[in-house]
């Protein structure tokens, strides 16, 4: 019922951008919410940002000034503009969804396969 695919993860030297996106499919009723996490190794996983069904959008302190969140609702696709990357950045990424779906209107959420960010110093 509910699927996302990610794309954009790279390579990149430190200062330079990447765009990371993000697709929804499904039997999707309404989307309530989508964004961006993050997990480095041996660290906990993230929010670094998310936007809600009312376009409110959150940033992590880390990434505020760097990053933009944006979405495409007819594609229900959200993108990561990152600029100025850090080193730091180096994580996988995963993309988030939070859904209803179905006939019986079923809240839910799913998690993408994870994409590598690594910035290189």
């Amino acid at each position: 019922q509910l699927q996302l695919v990610e794309s954009g993860g790279g390579l990149v030297q430190a200062g330079g951008s990447l765009r990371l996106s993000c697709t929804a499919s499904g039997r999707i009723f309404r989307l309530n919410a989508m964004g961006w996490y993050r997990q480095a190794p041996g660290k906990q996983r993230e929010l670094v940002a998310s936007i809600t069904r009312d376009g409110s959008i959150n940033y992590a302190d880390s990434v505020k000034g760097r990053f933009t969140l944006s979405r495409d609702n007819a594609k229900n696709t959200v993108y990561l503009q990152m600029n100025s990357l850090k080193p730091e950045d180096t994580a996988v990424y995963y993309c988030n969804a939070a859904v209803v779906v179905g006939l019986l209107l079923e809240r839910t959420d799913a998690w993408g396969q994870g994409t590598q960010v690594t910035v290189s110093s």
